[in-house]
């Protein structure tokens, strides 16, 4: 039997190619896909050749009134794995947002940010 992995997650963002760009510039991803998707919405499928971000937007603002972490289903945060750790934090400090949450513990070290759109993302690198 084979291991079973995450291929990707879907998110709903403002503006999709915005995010989309913002992943790629970040984590030196492409843009596997995008267009058209449900309710006449877009959809960017964002990342690597074996796993993927799809950031998804309907045209209208999405609204939620409750913080993932108090919101059943709700999404806590997506974890992404990198080798260049420093560089990362880095350039997501030069795109004027902060990070917190820093840790630097068995089995690595890690820190979280929140995007445009409030999705919080951990950094991690296992090095």
């Amino acid at each position: 039997m084979t291991q079973s992995f995450i291929e990707h997650v879907n998110v709903t963002v403002s503006d999709p190619k915005n995010t989309a760009d913002f992943l790629c510039d970040i984590f030196g991803w492409k843009i596997r896909w995008h267009g058209d998707a449900i309710d006449n919405g877009i959809t960017y499928h964002v990342g690597s050749d074996t796993h993927y971000i799809a950031v998804y937007s309907k045209g209208s603002p999405a609204i939620s009134d409750k913080a993932s972490y108090d919101k059943l289903g709700g999404l806590n945060h997506i974890g992404i794995v990198v080798d260049n750790f420093d560089e990362v934090e880095e350039k997501i400090l030069a795109k004027g947002y902060e990070t917190f949450s820093h840790g630097n513990y068995e089995p690595g070290r890690r820190f979280y940010f929140r995007d445009n759109d409030n999705i919080e993302f951990e950094i991690v690198s296992y090095l």
